[in-house]
C-alpha cells in the first residue's frame, strides 16, 4: 500500500490514487471497530499527541479513539488554557514537542496555516484537525468513505454543498476532493455566505435550494457558524431556516434516494429539521461519525509507516 507523504495537511496535495488508499484502509478499520475486541498493535510503542486550540470535542475524541484502538499512548494537550496563553509562540511550542519525541501530532488551530508551519518545526507526522478557513482534511475523507458506502461509489455523482460555506473549512477540503474524484459539485446558500470567486472553482452556485437540489444524490449541509461571522450575514435564524434549512419539502428536490449528511454539531430547525436529521432512511450523520475514527486510525497508521522518512524531501 504506497502512501509517500509525511504529513497530512490538506487534500490539495492529495491524488486521487491517495484519497482512494486511505479509504480502502479505512474499510478494513470499519470491520476491526465493530468487533468485540477492537484493538491492534499498529501504533504500539509509538506517541500521539493531541493539540487543539479550538475546542471540538467530536474531533479530539475521534482521534483519541483512533489512536487508542491502533495501540499508541495517546496525550491530550489542552492549549485553550496552556503555555501560549502565557506567550509562548507557536515556533516555541513546537521544540518543546521535539524535546517530547512524539511520532504523531494531531492539532487543530483557529489560524489557517498555523498547522503547516508546526510541521516544518517537529520532527514526527502532522495531522491537521482542521485549520481556521484552510482545510479540514479527515472530515472530507470521512464524508467521502460515507458516501462510498452508501451509494457504492464515488465518482460522476451530484452533491450539494448547503449553507454556511464562506466559513466552512469542511466545505473548502470536500470541494477538493469531490471534485478530484469527477463529482458535479453544487454550492448553495445566501450570496453573503458563499466565497468571492467560487464560480471558479469548478462548482456550480446556487442561491435557490429547488434549483440546487434538483436531482442531487448527496445533500451535505452545514453548520451556521455564528462564532466566526462579525457582521450581519443573514436576517435572522427563522428566515435563513425559511429559505435555506433543509426540510422535507426541499429534501423533495433531490434524487429519490439522495443521502443527507452533516459533519455536526447541528443546530436542529436551523439549518436542519430534526426529522430530516434523524431519518434513518435518508440520514447517514451517524454514519459519518462512525466512519470518522475509521478515516482516522488509517490516516495514522499510513503515517507511521513513513515516520522514519527525512524532513526535506518531497512529502506533504
Amino acid at each position: 500500500m504506497t502512501f509517500r507523504h509525511r504529513h497530512l495537511l490538506g487534500i490539495e496535495h492529495l491524488p486521487p490514487q491517495d484519497i482512494t488508499t486511505i479509504l480502502d484502509l479505512a474499510d478494513s478499520y470499519v470491520d476491526l471497530n465493530r468487533r468485540d475486541v477492537k484493538h491492534s498493535d499498529t501504533l504500539a510503542g509509538l506517541t500521539q499527541i493531541n493539540m487543539f486550540f479550538e475546542n471540538s470535542t467530536r474531533t479530539q475524541a475521534s482521534f483519541e479513539i483512533a489512536g487508542k484502538r491502533l495501540g499508541a499512548d495517546v496525550m491530550n494537550m489542552a492549549m485553550q488554557t496552556a503555555s501560549l496563553k502565557k506567550g509562548e509562540t507557536l515556533i516555541d511550542t513546537a521544540l518543546t514537542l521535539n524535546a517530547m519525541h512524539p511520532d504523531l501530532l494531531v492539532v487543530r488551530h483557529p489560524q489557517s496555516g498555523a498547522v503547516n508551519l508546526l510541521a516544518e518545526k517537529v520532527n514526527c507526522a502532522v495531522l491537521n484537525a482542521g485549520d481556521g478557513l484552510h482545510e479540514h482534511p479527515t472530515q472530507a475523507l470521512l464524508d467521502a468513505l460515507t458516501i462510498r458506502r452508501a451509494k457504492g461509489r464515488l465518482h460522476r455523482l451530484t452533491v450539494a454543498i448547503c449553507g454556511d460555506i464562506a466559513h466552512s473549512r469542511v466545505a473548502r477540503s470536500n470541494i477538493l476532493l469531490l471534485g478530484r474524484m469527477e463529482n458535479r459539485v453544487r454550492l448553495i446558500g445566501p450570496p453573503t455566505l458563499i466565497p468571492a470567486g467560487a464560480t471558479e472553482w469548478g462548482v456550480e452556485v446556487y442561491d435557490d435550494m429547488a434549483r440546487g437540489l434538483a436531482g442531487a444524490d448527496v445533500v451535505m449541509m452545514l453548520r451556521l457558524q455564528k462564532e466566526r461571522m462579525d457582521g450581519g450575514f443573514i436576517p435572522s435564524e427563522r428566515e435563513y431556516f425559511h429559505r435555506f434549512g433543509l426540510d422535507p419539502a426541499k429534501l423533495g428536490f433531490a434524487a429519490e434516494d439522495a443521502i443527507v449528511m452533516h459533519p455536526g454539531p447541528m443546530n436542529r430547525g436551523v439549518e436542519i429539521d430534526g426529522t430530516i436529521a434523524d431519518d434513518i432512511n435518508r440520514s447517514v450523520i451517524q454514519e459519518q461519525v462512525e466512519m470518522g475514527v475509521a478515516v482516522r486510525m488509517a490516516a495514522m497508521d499510513l503515517l507511521a509507516r513513513n515516520r522514519a522518512a527525512k524532513p526535506g524531501g518531497v512529502y506533504v
